[in-house]
């Protein structure tokens, strides 16, 4: 990747999009009865953690939170590799009847969302699905908006938005960069 052209959100700002989205999100489905949260890999499964926490330190509720791979529900995956890494899908617990929220750093296209939901569906039937990214930025290719954004941020195709988590890379930021 390029040089980063600016930082969109330090520490402090994620954190209190953390809070935001946790109150949201408990506002919205009236508590936290048969919420549950599911990381899409990777850097989602870590957001979502953190959100779960959020809605414990508000309601003093355990929300259950699951890891999704959807590797092998990409439309694109024959362009992506000849031999795609499959990480584990690690949902211990039946999303029939709930609700579910996805969580993921960054909304693009919309396509990882998609294979999400798909494959969401293949555990069970949930009641709803709902979708938390942290950063919205904008070039949907398809009809799927997250019910729950941190930042809305307009990027140019050139860019790339690249979310930082101390849990995979060490830091808590989020910035812009210019594509090589």
């Amino acid at each position: 990747m390029g040089a980063i052209k600016a930082q969109i959100m330090d520490q402090t700002a994620m954190d209190r999009a953390l809070v935001r989205i946790a109150h949201q999100i408990i506002e919205k489905n009236n508590g936290t009865s048969e919420l549950c949260l599911i990381g899409i890999r990777t850097r989602g499964v870590p957001l979502a953690r953190r959100v779960a926490q959020q809605i414990f330190a508000i309601e003093g509720a355990a929300v259950p939170v699951g890891a999704l791979d959807i590797t092998m529900y990409r439309d694109d995956l024959s362009r992506v590799s000849d031999n795609p890494v499959v990480s584990a899908t690690q949902v211990p617990f039946d999303v029939t009847g709930k609700t579910v929220i996805l969580v993921d750093d960054v909304i693009f296209t919309g396509r990882t969302a998609r294979a999400a939901m798909d494959a969401v569906t293949d555990l069970g039937r949930p009641a709803r699905i709902q979708l938390f990214c942290l950063i919205d930025r904008g070039h949907s290719e398809l009809p799927i908006k997250a019910t729950y954004v941190g930042k809305n941020i307009p990027t140019a195709l050139s860019e790339v938005v690249s979310v930082r988590l101390s849990e995979t890379d060490g830091e808590n930021a989020v910035v812009l960069l210019e594509r090589d």
